[in-house]
C-alpha cells in the first residue's frame, strides 16, 4: 500500500483512465440528467457516502478546518463543482472524445498560473511540448482546420469544456494551500462545498425544465461517477501532487486524451477521426517532451 500511495506515476496514470472515463460517462448521464443537477446530486452522495468514514477524522482535524474552511472550500468549488458543471454542459454540445482530448490544456494553464504567480522556473523545452500539446487540442476542436479558430472561434461545447479547464487548473495550483489533514477529512470538505456550490445552479436548471426521475442506468452511471473519477481519482490526484508538484503532476492529464477516445469509441461507437489521431500524437509528443524536460519542483 506504502508503494501504491508513494508512486505518483501509478497513481496519475490511474488518475488518467479513470478522468476518461468520467467523459464516457458524463455522456451516457446526458440522456438521463440535466447537467447542473447531476453535479449537484453527484456531490452530495459523494459526501454522503464518505461522511461515516470520514467523521472521526472531521473530529480530529477540527482546529485546522476552523482556520482553513475557506481554501478547501474554495478548491471544492472551483475545481470540483464550477468544472463538473461546465463539462457536463458542455457533453451535451460536444462528443466524448472532444471533452477528453480538450483536458490537455489544463497542463499549459497551470504552467502559466505557476510562472504568475509563483515565478516557477519553466524549462524551454518543456514550454515546446506544452505549446505541442496545446496544438494539439486545437486541431481537435475545430476537427482539422486550425485556422478556423481565428475566424469562428469554438462550438458551445468545446468552449464550455476550455472554461473548465480553466477551473480544473485553479484547483490544482491552489492545491498548493491545501492543509494538512488527513485525505478523507480533505474529500469530505471539498465534496460539501462543490455540492453548496451548485445549489443555485440546479435550482435555476429545476425551475427552467423541471426534474424528472431517472432511470436505472441513469443511476448506475451516477455510483460509477461517484466511486471511480469522483472518489479514488481525486484522492490520486491531489497525492500525487504532493509527491512531484502541480507543474510534473498536471503533465499527466494529458493521459486522458489517450484513454478517453479509445474507451468513448469501445462503449459509445463514436467515430474517430483523421485529426484525431494528429491530435493525439502532438499532446503525447507533448507531454512526452514537456515531462522529460521539466524543471523540479521545489
Amino acid at each position: 500500500m506504502n508503494f501504491f500511495f508513494g508512486n505518483a506515476y501509478i497513481l496519475l496514470t490511474l488518475t488518467a483512465f479513470l478522468w476518461g472515463g468520467n467523459a464516457v460517462a458524463g455522456k451516457l448521464a446526458s440522456a438521463d440528467w440535466q447537467p447542473f443537477t447531476i453535479t449537484s446530486i453527484r456531490w452530495l452522495l459523494t459526501a454522503i457516502v464518505l461522511l461515516p468514514f470520514a467523521w472521526r477524522y472531521l473530529k480530529r482535524d477540527s482546529a485546522i478546518l476552523r482556520e482553513y474552511w475557506y481554501v478547501l472550500a474554495l478548491l471544492g468549488a472551483f475545481g470540483m463543482a464550477l468544472f463538473n458543471l461546465c463539462m457536463y454542459l458542455a457533453l451535451n454540445h460536444t462528443t466524448a472524445i472532444n471533452v477528453a482530448i480538450e483536458q490537455a490544456s489544463m497542463p499549459v494553464m497551470i504552467m502559466l498560473a505557476n510562472f504568475v504567480l509563483y515565478s516557477q522556473r519553466t524549462s524551454t523545452l518543456q514550454i515546446v511540448g506544452l505549446v505541442l500539446s496545446m496544438i494539439g487540442v486545437l486541431i481537435t476542436t475545430t476537427a482539422g482546420k486550425p485556422w478556423t479558430f481565428f475566424t469562428e472561434g469554438l462550438n458551445f461545447g468545446d468552449a464550455i469544456m476550455m472554461l473548465a479547464c480553466v477551473f480544473y487548473a485553479g484547483y490544482t495550483i491552489g492545491l498548493k494551500r491545501k492543509p494538512n489533514v488527513h485525505w478523507l477529512t480533505f474529500m469530505w470538505m471539498i465534496s460539501i462545498s462543490a455540492f453548496a456550490m451548485t445549489i443555485p445552479f440546479t435550482f435555476w436548471e429545476v425551475q427552467q425544465h423541471g426534474f424528472t426521475t431517472p432511470p436505472l442506468k441513469g443511476w448506475a452511471v451516477m455510483i460509477y461517477i461517484i466511486l471511480a473519477p469522483t472518489i479514488c481519482a481525486q484522492i490520486f490526484y491531489a497525492r500525487s501532487v504532493e509527491l512531484i508538484g502541480g507543474n510534473r503532476a498536471g503533465q499527466f492529464i494529458n493521459l486522458v486524451p489517450i484513454f478517453g477516445p479509445l474507451l468513448a469509441i469501445i462503449v459509445l461507437g463514436e467515430s474517430f477521426h483523421w485529426y484525431h489521431l494528429v491530435g493525439l500524437v502532438m499532446v503525447i509528443g507533448g507531454i512526452l517532451l514537456a515531462e522529460r524536460f521539466a524543471v523540479t519542483e521545489t
